[in-house]
């Protein structure tokens, strides 16, 4: 629809009038042949209808509409109006083209957001403000939420379950491969591949940790009281299930390294610590040192899948 014309000042040509709702063109198009031209809206609208022009009764479709020549946006732009809001208080008269940047600021703009002084923080409308009840739109703003809480919370456990379901296949398609690989040089290949870049992805998801005290380093730790929970830890980290107990059993000074098989030896090499990279065992003081995070270490540092240290106390 187009502008009502009595809110513009002086006398309007008849050539930006829009002879669908007879008020000025707003947003205007043209038809191609005759060049007849009417508010996008009005023409989309009759368009939809009966596809021809209104004036000529020409044929034309949504398709063939363009834009009004520059003459005439320019014609249009100039034209004096007075502000949407002039009814709620506003005298001010402004060209065309400047009306949607001032309605935007406009003071008297009923629909302007305003925020509340009441102390509960919402922005409303203007107009809402007189009837506006702090503790009611809370409330329903507080449903809102827990409506969409309730909804994630489902989308979640239904991510739960499909990913469950995954890593049961995925579980079965491995004792699978394990069950080939006796027998199929080439299913052993693959399945070694698969078991090497599963540790891989696994490793560079755990955070890197810094040792300040290796003097804090337990070498014969409890079975039950910390090797047990430090394998709980592994576990719901995601740990591939294949390496998990190696790695149990290299908490434990008897299966370390020759270059860490003695307090003395430790000792001596303390200085080739600092060349470990260190991953943290989530949520405990214990460190590990995976093979394929330490390719770089000498072979008398290193054990294959990697090392579990627990200390005391200094990691970060």
């Amino acid at each position: 629809m187009g502008f009502d014309i009595k809110r513009f000042q002086g006398d309007v040509d008849e050539e930006l009038i829009c002879p669908i709702c007879s008020g000025v063109l707003e947003d205007p198009l043209q038809a191609p042949a005759c060049e007849h031209a009417f508010c996008r809206a009005c023409i989309t609208e009759w368009i939809s209808r009966q596809p021809t022009c209104p004036v000529d009764r020409q044929a034309v479709t949504a398709s063939q509409l363009r834009p009004v020549p520059r003459i005439l946006r320019n014609l249009l732009s100039r034209l004096c109006t007075s502000c949407d809001n002039a009814p709620h208080g506003c005298n001010a008269v402004l060209k065309l083209d400047s009306l949607a940047s001032h309605l935007v600021d406009c003071e008297y703009n009923p629909k302007r957001l305003m925020p509340c002084e009441a102390g509960c923080g919402l922005v409303i409308p203007k107009d809402e403000l007189a009837e506006h009840n702090c503790v009611r739109e809370l409330r329903v703003l507080i449903a809102s939420q827990q409506g969409k809480l309730t909804d994630y919370q489902q989308e979640l456990t239904e991510q739960r379950l499909i990913i469950n379901e995954h890593k049961r296949e995925l579980a079965l398609l491995k004792e699978f491969m394990r069950a080939m690989r006796v027998s199929n040089p080439a299913m052993r290949a693959l399945a070694d591949q698969m078991e090497r870049e599963e540790v891989v992805r696994w490793a560079s998801s755990l955070a890197r940790a810094r040792v300040t005290r290796w003097g804090g380093m337990i070498s014969t730790p409890d079975d039950v009281l910390q090797v047990m929970m430090i394998k709980r830890s592994l576990s719901e980290s995601g740990c591939p299930s294949h390496i998990i107990d190696d790695l149990m059993e290299n908490c434990h000074e008897r299966r370390w390294p020759p270059g860490l098989s003695s307090l003395e030896t430790r000792q001596n090499n303390r200085r080739l610590y600092e060349k470990y990279v260190c991953k943290r065992v989530p949520g405990k003081q214990a460190v590990l040192v995976l093979q394929c995070d330490n390719t770089h270490v000498d072979e008398h540092m290193m054990v294959e899948p990697g090392l579990v240290m627990i200390f005391a106390h200094g990691i970060e």
